[in-house]
C-alpha cells in the first residue's frame, strides 16, 4: 500500500495574524514620524516665504529709505496688513499653510510674522517671526508670545 503525502499549501490563520500584528506595529511607529517630517517640511516652506518677504521689505527700504510704506499694501491706511495673496513658494494660494503679516514697520526696523492657517495641519505649530536685525523666532509652544528660548527656528 502506498501512502500519499499531502503537502500543505498556503498560510495558517495564526501566521496571517502574526503578519498583521507586525504590520500594525510598524505602521503605528512610522506614521507619526512621517507626519512630523511633513510638518517640518511645511514649516521650512513657511520660513522660506518669510525670508522672501523680508527680502521684499529690504528692496522697499532700498528704494524709499524706510520700511513704513511696505506695511500699507497700496492703501494709505498706515496700519500693518496681511498679504493674503503674497506667497512666493510654489503652492497654490488655496493650499497655503501660513499667512504672512507685517506686524510692525517704522523708518528703521520691521517685524514680520508667518501665522499658521487654521485649516492646515500646521494650525498647532506656532507662528514664525523675523526681525529686521536678523533675529528669528518660532513660538514652538504656541502660547502667543516668544519666550527667551524660542528665538530660533530650529529649537
Amino acid at each position: 500500500m502506498k501512502q500519499f503525502i499531502q503537502l500543505q499549501r498556503g498560510f495558517s490563520l495564526i501566521e496571517l495574524m502574526i503578519v498583521v500584528v507586525i504590520i500594525g506595529i510598524v505602521a503605528s511607529v512610522a506614521y507619526p514620524t512621517y507626519q512630523g517630517f511633513i510638518s517640518d517640511g511645511y514649516r521650512s516652506r513657511g520660513q522660506a516665504d518669510l525670508l522672501a518677504l523680508a527680502a521684499a521689505m529690504e528692496r522697499h527700504y532700498t528704494g524709499d529709505f524706510t520700511y513704513e510704506g511696505a506695511a500699507q499694501n497700496g492703501a494709505d491706511t498706515g496700519s500693518p496688513s496681511i498679504f493674503a495673496s503674497y506667497s512666493p513658494s510654489s503652492e497654490n494660494t488655496s493650499n497655503k499653510r501660513y499667512d504672512l503679516t507685517i506686524v510692525s514697520a517704522d523708518a528703521t526696523s520691521f517685524q514680520i510674522k508667518a501665522t499658521p492657517v487654521s485649516a492646515s495641519m500646521q494650525s498647532d505649530d506656532g507662528a514664525l517671526y523675523f526681525f529686521s536685525d536678523g533675529r528669528k523666532g518660532w513660538d514652538e509652544n504656541n502660547n502667543g508670545i516668544l519666550d527667551s528660548t524660542e528665538y530660533c527656528w530650529v529649537c
